[in-house]
Order: C-alpha cells, then structure tokens, then sequence
C-alpha cells in the first residue's frame, strides 16, 4: 500500500488544476498525503528527469508512489513515434518503488534501465476531456492500495525513447542548470571548455565540484542529480548560469568542444 503520492506535473500548487487532482485523490482516498513537484509546461524531458531523482535517486520508503501528470496531447511527442496523449502506465522499479505515468515523449526514458515491471493501465472506453483529472485520479488510489485490477497489457520498455543527450533537464530556483550529460560520459580533454546554448556562447571552467568553482566563474561541475554518476551541471558562483545563457528551458540543447587556444 503506498499513502505518499508525490506528484510530478506541468502546472503547480498554486494552479487550481492541482487543486483539483489532490482534491480527486484526497476523495479517493482520505489517508493519501500529496506532495507536488512542477515542471514547465508539458516538459516530457524535466518530468521523466524527476520521475528517475524521486524514485530512483532519492532515498524509498515503503509508502511511495511516483505519479506524473504530464499529457501532453501532440500529434508527435518525439521525433521517434506518433503520441496523441499516450497512455496512462504502471512501473514498478528495481528499488519496489511504483510509477503511474503517461507514456508520452520523454516521460519513462530515465527510468527504463531500473523498471521491472511495465503494464498499461485499463481506463473507461470514454475517458472524456479531463482524463487527467476525472479518471486518473481513480486509478492512481486503487493502485497506491494495492489494487491492480486496472493493470492491463504488458508494454515494451524497447519502445520508450532513450534520455536525450546534451540537453537542459531543470534550471533550478538559485539558475543552475541541470543537464542529461552523465559524469561518466563527459570527458572535455580540457580545463577550459565552450558551451553553446539557447544562441549564447560562453566560456566555461570545468571543475569536479562547486567548492572549486571560483567568484564570478561560469563552470560545469557534477551536479546534485543523478546520485553516483551525477549529471554536468552549469554554475555561476556569485550569479545566475541561466540568465547568462539567456534563460534556457528544459529541451534546449547544448553544445561543448574545448576552447580554442
């Protein structure tokens, strides 16, 4: 039975449409606790990036369920598959903890290597307009109480699009930018590097922490997500990375080479 629902979605606490889902679940069930996480509107990349840091990365207890609540309905979610809205899908990873997620774009791509379980959950023929908030809700107390009547076709993790690679996951409250490059896989050949992103260009130090990271230097350092193999992470000591880099969102690319001599 998991009681502790923490809540990914592309709108936040102080929109109403979070109301109303913690409204649908409370209903469901009074003993649920709620905790919400927002991402930029409809950000399959940040949502499937903090699906893999709250379920993965971040310490399980028994009573956790992650939700995600981001739908977006587009006629091509990514540039590998058509998605008109995706389906409503069960995970349960390695580490027990369960996922009730919308199959769509980037949403399950961090977690794939760490699911073993992955089902489509069965929804009413006619789920209407505002499945996210009239029919999901439902389903998600069901299975947080142990209910896997719902639990429908098992799905193929082969078909989940792999975690894009150079690109901006989150830009954090203090304008950190947490990016897709793992540690293990970045390798500058310099201490000195270019980064290209959202049209600016700057040069960049590269350090293995943000305590080596001097006043008013833009660095790439390991970052604070990913637990033992971090994601690079771009840092202003004394500043903003994101505003240097003109505010990026999650999805914007980025390039590194090392800097010219």
């Amino acid at each position: 039975m998991s009681t502790f629902v923490h809540l990914i979605a592309d709108y936040g606490p102080a929109d109403p449409a979070f109301s109303e889902v913690v409204h649908r679940l409370t209903a469901a069930d009074s003993t649920m606790t709620v905790q919400s996480t927002e991402v930029k509107p409809f950000s399959t990349v940040a949502t499937g990036f903090w699906i893999a840091q709250l379920g993965i990365h971040n310490p399980s207890f028994d009573d956790l369920l992650i939700y995600s609540n981001t739908a977006p309905r587009t006629t091509e979610s990514t540039p590998e598959r058509p998605d008109t809205g995706g389906a409503l899908c069960y995970l349960e990873l390695d580490n027990g903890v369960p996922v009730v997620a919308v199959d769509a774009g980037y949403n399950l791509s961090f977690v794939t290597d760490h699911a073993t379980t992955f089902r489509e959950i069965e929804l009413p023929a006619d789920t209407g307009q505002f499945r996210s908030r009239d029919v999901f809700p439902r389903r998600v107390a069901e299975i947080a109480n142990g209910n896997h009547s719902s639990l429908g076709a098992e799905r193929s993790l082969d078909d989940v699009p792999a975690p894009p690679e150079s690109v901006v996951c989150h830009v954090d409250g203090y304008g950190n930018v947490k990016t897709s490059i793992r540690t293990s896989e970045f390798d500058p050949a310099a201490e000195t590097v270019t980064v290209e992103l959202n049209d600016e260009s700057h040069e960049v130090v590269v350090r293995a922490a943000v305590s080596a990271v001097p006043e008013g230097s833009l660095a790439i350092v390991s970052g604070s997500a990913g637990g033992g193999d971090p994601y690079q992470e771009l840092f202003l000591r004394g500043g903003s990375a994101a505003a240097a880099f003109g505010d990026p969102e999650p999805g914007d690319a980025l390039s590194i080479r090392p800097k010219r001599a």
